[in-house]
């Protein structure tokens, strides 16, 4: 056999690890999305919480930051069958988890050590953050308002904090915080998981 053909086998044999790899992980982020709960007292009830961008940044660890989008990708595609916003919601989800994940991504890509994948996900969990202040104040509660008044959301908030005046200083004291905290337990988790697991996914012995 020559070495070209060799070569050709173990790329095809990389590219299906791959793939499966990545349905793998994307239909364990369905899971995870499911299993949502709200945190009362410390946010508004409507907003959950969940581990969906584990798997995903765990696949930009493992197979690089496209892998991440594309967890990301099929994860909310799936979401979107039992949506009750439209798909507005798994859009923003999507936007906040590529940008996590593919932002992670590219960072350990460059050298791969722990100290790069753990400023991948600080830096990935921050611009999570901060991307979730326009894409909710612009997008996902304007499409709300169509079901919540404004007054009504906004009284979500003052439950915990009477003092906010309106729905952007709780975007930026309650929901900026929130997604960036949400990204950081990922990435705290996935520091412990993932050397492990990445001898499974990547069927290294």
């Amino acid at each position: 056999m020559s070495t070209e053909n060799t070569a050709k086998k173990q790329e095809q044999k990389i590219s299906t690890r791959v793939m499966v790899g990545v349905a793998m992980l994307a239909a364990v982020a369905i899971v995870l999305q499911y299993l949502e709960f709200p945190i009362p007292m410390i946010i508004p009830d409507f907003i959950k919480f969940d581990l969906s961008d584990l798997p995903a940044l765990i696949g930009a660890f493992a197979y690089g930051p496209i892998a991440g989008v594309l967890i990301e990708l099929v994860k909310n595609l799936i979401h979107c069958a039992a949506s009750k916003s439209f798909t507005v919601g798994e859009l923003s989800n999507f936007i906040l988890g590529a940008a996590f994940t593919f932002t992670a991504g590219l960072i350990y890509a460059r050298k791969k050590s722990k100290k790069t994948a753990l400023i991948g996900g600080i830096v990935g969990s921050v611009i999570m953050g901060l991307i979730s202040f326009p894409s909710n104040l612009y997008v996902v509660y304007p499409f709300y308002y169509n079901f919540f008044p404004e007054e009504a959301v906004l009284g979500a908030y003052r439950v915990i904090m009477p003092g906010v005046k309106n729905v952007t200083q709780a975007l930026l004291i309650f929901n900026l915080p929130f997604t960036i905290v949400k990204g950081l337990i990922s990435v705290v988790i996935t520091m412990f998981i993932y050397k492990p697991l990445s001898h499974i996914l990547k069927g290294n012995k």
